[in-house]
């Protein structure tokens, strides 16, 4: 599958990626009933993400980060890099966090419900719930400013990959080897939607 995709994208132009750690800087996000914080969490996921793109599918495709350290970047900020750079796709990653003990991963896509944000949404959902064993808890609509600032641009899309509120799910990303794992969840996830649109 992977000689595949490589294949696919030798004889294209590369297609540009722009991966959104959520929060940074003063801004921790949710904490971890474990003590982490999901800003240090999705920053480690998208740097791993870069990693993967180079070594395995030799930059293939041309990704971009809103954030490459812990440091808090305006949301209007990540929309203007993502228009500047004429992205094909954007995802923005995130943890979740909730009163009771939910788990699972869901994906947000803006309410105006873009076919092309859902396809989207849906290949980097199923490829991490599949292969990761996390529940699935669906594509949903949301008016969140990134992809507010973003969807009349490229497909775009917020994941929330698991509850840092639920100890199973938080204990996973202590583990560099569970980040890796999603990180090429993702990965794989944009590359088998870009590939569909060949």
């Amino acid at each position: 599958m992977i000689l595949l995709l490589k294949m696919c994208f030798v004889f294209g132009q590369k297609k540009v990626v722009v991966i959104d750690p959520g929060h940074g800087g003063i801004d921790s996000g949710a904490i971890g009933v474990n003590g982490i914080y999901e800003k240090d969490v999705v920053l480690n996921i998208a740097k791993e993400v870069l990693n993967l793109n180079k070594f395995f599918f030799d930059n293939e495709l041309d990704i971009y980060l809103t954030r490459y350290n812990d440091t808090l970047i305006s949301l209007s900020d990540r929309s203007r890099l993502t228009e500047s750079l004429k992205a094909d796709v954007f995802v923005s990653l995130h943890c979740n966090a909730s009163q009771n003990n939910s788990r699972g991963m869901e994906v947000y896509v803006h309410h105006s419900k873009n076919k092309e944000s859902i396809a989207f949404g849906v290949s980097i959902l199923n490829e991490s719930t599949e292969k990761l064993g996390f529940d699935k808890r669906g594509v949903k609509f949301a008016n969140f400013q990134v992809l507010r600032e973003t969807i009349s641009y490229c497909p775009s899309i917020l994941v929330e990959m698991g509850f840092m509120t639920n100890m199973d799910e938080a204990d996973y990303y202590l583990k560099a080897k569970n980040i890796r794992a999603m990180a090429l969840a993702v990965l794989m996830g944009i590359l088998n939607y870009l590939n569909a649109g060949l």
